[in-house]
Order: C-alpha cells, then structure tokens, then sequence
C-alpha cells in the first residue's frame, strides 16, 4: 500500500499536484492542514479521497483536528502538530501517541521535514509545499505485510 502524505500546502495547488503526480499510484492520501481546500484540491485531481485534519491556518467545521486511521492493522495517528507544540519537541506529541496507542505519528505545521522513531513509534512530518518555501517536500509511506517505511520526496517546482 502507498500512502502519500502532504502538510502545510498553503494554497500552492500546482506545487501539489507536481507531487501527486511524482508520486504516481496512490492507494491513501492524506492532508494534514493548513489549507483544507488543497486537500479538496487533490480529491478531485485523483479521484480518491484525502484523509485530513485541520490545520491551525483552517477554519472549516466539518473536519477534525485530529484523526485516527487503522490501515492493515497500523494505528495512525494525524494531527497538524500545533496544539502538541511541535515547534518545541515531540514530547506532547509523544505523550498522545502513547494514549491513543499509536503505531505511526503523521503531523505538519513545522513546516520540517523529519522521520525518526520514539519509543518504537514511527514520527513523519512531510514537510511543506508553501509558495516560496526553499525545501518543499512531501512523504511517501509504504505499508506491505505488516512492514511500514516512510520516505521523504524533495520537489523542485517547474515553471507554470
């Protein structure tokens, strides 16, 4: 299974449809916030529907700030990452990951890329696609038999 996974699109459309395209076949997309409307965004260009949480950048109401997403008997946990104050550590994000018994974290809003393992808990932030942003990157997860490897994938943005 492949999953890609995108954070803090910032309403750059076009870099996000770059990846989605790089990426190629997906079987999940997920969005983990600031700008909801980039996840609407990728639903259409796909055809699949995008898993997503809100950001601290959005304001609808009819989705979640955080989720939680069971795929081949993995535990995800996605939040944008701000109300765990992820700019300063994961240690509440940690902490929540615990609780909820989560095998893999999924979060944004550092605008960082990052995969790392805590206590046995794989941590992905794909980074960002913001307009002007230096590194923009997205993740790509790869779930087979049980076996879960988080990638992340730089861009390089093409002209319009």
């Amino acid at each position: 299974m492949k999953i890609v996974v995108f954070s803090d699109t910032h309403g750059n459309q076009a870099l996000a449809a770059q990846a989605l395209d790089l990426a190629g076949h997906a079987d999940h997309i997920i969005h983990l916030g600031d700008e909801t409307d980039d996840a609407t965004f990728l639903e259409a260009l796909s055809g699949i529907t995008v898993t997503k949480v809100l950001g601290n950048c959005d304001f609808a109401t009819d989705t979640p700030r955080e989720a939680m997403l069971v795929l081949e008997e993995k535990r995800f946990l996605l939040t944008h990452g701000d109300l765990y104050g992820v700019k300063a550590g994961l240690d509440k994000l940690s902490k929540r990951a615990t609780a909820e018994k989560a095998d893999v974290v999924l979060y944004g809003h550092t605008h960082i890329q990052s995969v790392c393992t805590i206590d046995g808990v794989l941590y992905v932030n794909p980074g960002c696609l913001k307009k002007g942003y230096s590194e923009p990157s997205f993740a790509l997860l790869s779930l087979e038999k049980g076996t879960l490897s988080a990638d992340i994938v730089p861009l390089h943005p093409t002209s319009p």
